[in-house]
């Protein structure tokens, strides 16, 4: 089997689809793999890493199967061989178009973020992956633009008090926010609509903020509030926020704007120089003033909208995610080292978008 790995072409992506160890880890599979010239080199991996590590330069787009990190651009469709495969980030919720364009394409197509999300894929599970970069990111950038110490300081001009870090929604992005917070000294506390969280957020020494509404969804989501529940939780949370230096949210619903859990009044009632990280922002974000992709001051809070924060750290970011990759690619290869697709494996067929000229609801 012939693996190809294009540069991205997304303004802003750095991260790459394979790395050279995840190379070398295919080629004991006798699996080839194409790399286009200077795929790698904005997570900063020249092109002789990979030749060193096995991988040929060269137009990866005619291999039988071709592994991204973002969505294919139509001219990048256009280039894929028919009867190929294509892995990767593909947005199955919120870009169908990108899907019919596949399907007419004849390729059929695995999204990374539709892997099952059972304790088999763990090794495949990239959202995960890349939610840990992001919300160790996030926590860094609450400390950045902080008018205050993290850490309480002991000095011989007195004692500052550690600074109060919430974050909202703590799933995996969430949870590491919190754990980097706390390692940085900060005094933390984790809030979810899934009270069944609340022992990992005690966990790693967190508080846990209750507000008497619970949303538990399936695989590990949260459902959509009712309009009730937003009322009031919006109210209890408005309350509790003017309470924090920094704020950090994470909160999303798979396939819908993110819920708006910062309203402007919890925005105006923070201290002068407070911080609130929006992690939300590619889905409008959790803060009623986020201006996705900006830094904007409101009420003299600072308002951090990244947008793409694991292409921030993208050496780390693409380590983790050609493992996921390469963990799904030894699922989908046979025996013989061709590619075998066994849609009757539930990690196969859940991850698969596009399959025999249609689009397969993710």
């Amino acid at each position: 089997m012939k693996v190809g790995v294009p540069k991205e072409s997304a303004a802003g992506e750095r991260r790459v689809a394979l790395v050279p160890d995840v190379v070398k880890r295919l080629g004991a599979k006798d699996v080839e793999v194409v790399v286009e010239a200077g795929a790698g080199e904005r997570a900063l991996i020249p092109d002789a890493l990979y030749t060193d590590a096995g991988a040929t330069i060269g137009d990866p787009w005619g291999a039988d199967v071709v592994v991204k990190v973002g969505p294919p651009s139509a001219e990048e469709i256009g280039r894929l061989q028919r009867g190929g495969t294509l892995v990767g980030f593909l947005a199955p919720r919120t870009q169908p178009e990108t899907l019919q364009a596949l399907a007419q394409a004849g390729v059929t197509a695995f999204a990374m973020e539709a892997i099952p999300r059972i304790s088999r894929a763990q090794s495949m599970d990239a959202l995960s992956s890349q939610a840990n970069v992001a919300g160790y990111k996030a926590a860094l950038l609450g400390a950045q633009h902080s008018t205050r110490f993290y850490p309480m300081l002991m000095t011989a001009a007195g004692t500052i008090p550690p600074a109060k870090v919430l974050v909202l929604g703590v799933g995996v992005a969430g949870l590491q926010a919190l754990a980097t917070a706390r390692r940085l000294g900060a005094q933390t506390t984790g809030y979810d609509v899934r009270p069944e969280v609340a022992e990992q957020v005690q966990s790693l020494g967190a508080k846990w903020l209750d507000l008497g509404i619970e949303a538990a969804g399936e695989g590990g989501y949260a459902r959509e509030l009712t309009d009730e529940e937003k009322a009031q939780q919006q109210q209890a949370l408005t309350d509790a926020i003017k309470g924090f230096d920094v704020v950090i949210t994470t909160a999303l619903v798979p396939g819908r704007p993110a819920p708006r859990l910062v309203t402007a009044e919890a925005v105006e009632g923070m201290k002068p120089g407070s911080v609130i990280v929006d992690l939300a922002g590619e889905a409008g974000g959790n803060c009623e003033l986020t201006e996705p992709g900006e830094v904007a001051v409101k009420h003299d809070v600072t308002i951090v909208s990244p947008l793409n924060l694991p292409a921030s750290m993208p050496e780390h970011a693409s380590q983790l995610y050609a493992r996921n990759v390469a963990a799904l690619l030894e699922l989908l290869l046979g025996e013989d080292g061709n590619l075998a697709l066994n849609f009757d494996d539930e990690v196969v067929a859940g991850a698969c978008v596009v399959r025999d000229g249609e689009a397969v609801e993710a």
